[in-house]
């Protein structure tokens, strides 16, 4: 069924130009204005084109996906397969899925609202033409990642992304800025070259690099030694990405470093690459190695989920002067635990699960960050313990719409039914319940348990935030004094003017959510609300394509 009937000549088109337009539009950015765009403002005008392009894809991404046919989501659409490099049978071969289509939308989508932000709110740094244009590029790379079906346009385009966010976080970043994309950018580099190994492995061996005939071919093609191999080389630069504990060093100081932008994008968008190569590639293409690094891949993604949300209780406590930006990087590496340990499961109620996280993350986390920067930029600073003042004091006080969303944000991230983040960590945990046939299932109930306990301990965290951020707390050091008490219930309302009435000054107020704010945050969080109320909508699109995929090729 498809809502509308595109003709695929059309589709081909409007995926190839998601994937190009972005990268002409950063060209275009980089170009002198003509005489009649330039307006008033030059700089203006630049991030006005950045909306308008961004926009565009958006725009065409949607149509994409009304033409989608959503009865058939396991086979390959929209699908361009063109010759370019004969020698080494490289071509370029787009396509998508149900696995991938979710993928797109969700990039495009937030690769917009970032630009719609920025227009209003564009981060201190060099200029707006070179802002502009490299978030162009980063949306270029990463639609094209989700949508190239060839291994080697795939590294392509996953290496691609890396340049435009190192210079985000370099030149628009704030403290440690300079050190923060140096890691940034060397981890990822190392385990790009050794994830290059690898895929010319496969394809040296297989004899060709096209994923689809070699997710068809199942892994018949390719002996176990050189499966356990390419998993290997290939695992560990998706990981870097994803990021896999203990290579998620990179990710803490990088996020507290960008730009609030750069944050929404590096969380929303750049992570699911890793996650989307292990189901795009390794699962169908070398099931035997991937079976034999699954039970290490689950272990290490529960020790991430644990490690993450110890970590955040770390930063979360008084008096450990914990950046909030810092915390939701640690989360996110908890959070990608759980998408890591569906895939390891092998099973289509895992990997389900794990797709479904992998969007609904996107959603909340890029949400959380858009707060997070709009909290800073209205404190100054995100440490916690500045944040939390006295009572009185903090977001429900100051500004409670703001307050009011950061909640809402907070119980989404730690999986309240009914919301987004529910469905991903619980279709995961049931995939390890019952793993693929193969995989020891006591030591997956195992990592089950353990997950189910990450669960207890981001439900932790996140709650302290809410209470130390949104309602302010008493300390020995920052109690008010009965002068400047804010009144409470019991002492009746306090007109203005009265005596006893706090005066206005005592609680200075936060510009509450501003008109381009909530343009920018209302998609995220109605999403989150869609996503946890009909989960099927996402499911019925990733779980034909996801049994397809684990079955060789074959629906």
């Amino acid at each position: 069924m498809t809502v509308i009937d595109i003709s695929a000549s059309v589709m081909q088109f409007l995926l190839a130009f998601v994937v190009v337009a972005p990268l002409l539009g950063a060209v275009a950015a980089l170009l002198p204005a003509p005489p009649g765009l330039k307006g008033k403002n030059p700089d203006q005008a630049v991030l006005r084109h950045g909306v308008t392009v961004t926009g565009a894809v958006l725009i065409a991404t949607i149509v994409l996906a009304v033409g989608f046919d959503h009865d058939h989501p396991a086979t390959m659409q929209a699908t361009t397969d063109i010759s370019w490099i004969p020698a080494l049978d490289v071509r370029i071969h787009l396509g998508i899925d149900g696995i991938s289509l979710p993928l797109l939308l969700l990039t495009a989508l937030l690769t917009f609202l970032c630009a719609l932000y920025s227009y209003f709110k564009l981060p201190a740094g060099p200029s707006p033409k070179a802002f502009v244009a490299l978030v162009l590029v980063l949306e270029s790379g990463t639609l094209a990642t989700f949508a190239v079906l060839d291994l080697l346009l795939f590294f392509l385009a996953f290496e691609m992304v890396l340049i435009p966010m190192y210079f985000l976080v370099a030149r628009w970043g704030g403290g440690q800025r300079q050190a923060a994309a140096w890691k940034f950018i060397l981890y990822t580099l190392l385990g790009s070259v050794v994830m290059l190994l690898g895929i010319l492995l496969i394809g040296l061996k297989s004899g060709t690099f096209d994923m689809v005939s070699l997710a068809t071919d199942n892994g018949r093609g390719l002996t176990t030694s050189v499966q356990v191999i390419a998993v290997l080389a290939i695992g560990l630069g998706l990981a870097v990405k994803t990021p896999m504990w203990p290579l998620h060093s990179w990710l803490p100081d990088a996020h507290t470093a960008a730009p609030t932008v750069g944050s929404v994008l590096l969380a929303g968008v750049l992570l699911k690459m890793g996650t989307y190569g292990f189901v795009r590639i390794l699962l169908p293409i070398a099931p035997d190695g991937m079976r034999t690094f699954a039970p290490y891949l689950a272990a290490f993604a529960v020790v991430g989920i644990v490690y993450g949300s110890l970590a955040c209780l770390a930063l979360a406590r008084t008096g450990a002067k914990g950046d909030l930006k810092r915390l939701i990087a640690y989360s996110s590496v908890g959070h990608m635990g759980f998408v890591l340990l569906g895939i390891a499961t092998m099973t289509p109620t895992g990997v389900n699960g794990a797709l479904f996280a992998n969007i609904a993350h996107g959603l909340i986390t890029g949400l959380l960050f858009f707060l997070v920067g709009a909290i800073k930029d209205r404190y100054g600073t995100a440490d916690l313990d500045t944040l939390a003042g006295a009572t009185g004091a903090a977001l429900y006080g100051r500004a409670p719409r703001l307050g009011a969303l950061l909640a809402f944000a907070a119980i989404a991230s730690l999986g309240l039914p009914g919301l987004a983040g529910f469905w991903g960590e619980m279709l995961t945990l049931f995939g390890a319940y019952s793993p693929a046939e193969g995989l020891s299932r006591p030591a997956f109930r195992t990592f089950m348990a353990i997950g189910a306990f990450g669960t207890l301990l981001t439900a932790a965290y996140m709650l302290i935030v809410v209470r130390r951020v949104c309602m302010g707390e008493h300390t020995p050091h920052s109690r008010p004094s009965p002068d400047d008490r804010a009144p409470h219930a019991a002492d009746g309302p306090q007109p203005a003017g009265v005596a006893g009435a706090r005066p206005a000054a005592t609680t200075p107020q936060l510009a509450d959510i501003q008109t381009y704010e909530a343009a920018a945050w209302t998609p995220l969080a109605a999403l989150t609300v869609l996503a946890g109320l009909w989960p099927a909508v996402l499911l019925g699109l990733t779980d034909p394509a996801v049994q397809k995929l684990l079955a060789g090729g074959k629906s």
